[in-house]
């Protein structure tokens, strides 16, 4: 996005941060599924809750393993893993990239529409 033509609001939606930011999301709503289903304990996910987070350094420490790996999500998952210690394994827990990628891809589709719509005029 070119930053002069956008709104604030906006550029941080289409963020890289904010990217990650639904990735995780994603990954820990499908943990609590997971967990539902007694495939992950109660400990395990609550320390994932608990612990992951997307911070500046995080997005600095997911472009540094995307250059190791050469693979965005895997990068995103090892990061977020190391946040959490051995319990990050059940992180990604029976997903594809394409399951988290696009999945959060329909969140900022929906949060960046629901700033539009919210700045429309009705009469």
């Amino acid at each position: 996005m070119i930053k002069r033509y956008t709104r604030e609001k906006m550029g941080y939606i289409w963020s890289e941060k904010n990217k990650f930011q639904k990735w995780l999301d994603v990954e820990i709503a499908v943990c609590k599924a997971w967990n539902k289903l007694g495939k992950i304990p109660d400990e395990a996910l609550k320390e994932i809750i608990e612990k992951t987070h997307i911070d500046d350094e995080t997005v600095e420490r997911i472009n540094e393993l995307d250059k190791v790996y050469n693979h965005d999500v895997l990068a995103f998952v090892t990061a977020v893993a190391q946040q959490v210690g051995e319990n990050g394994r059940y992180i990604h827990l029976g997903l594809t990239s394409s399951d988290v990628i696009d999945t959060a891809l329909a969140l900022i589709m929906r949060e960046s529409l629901d700033l539009l719509i919210e700045s429309v005029d009705v009469f």
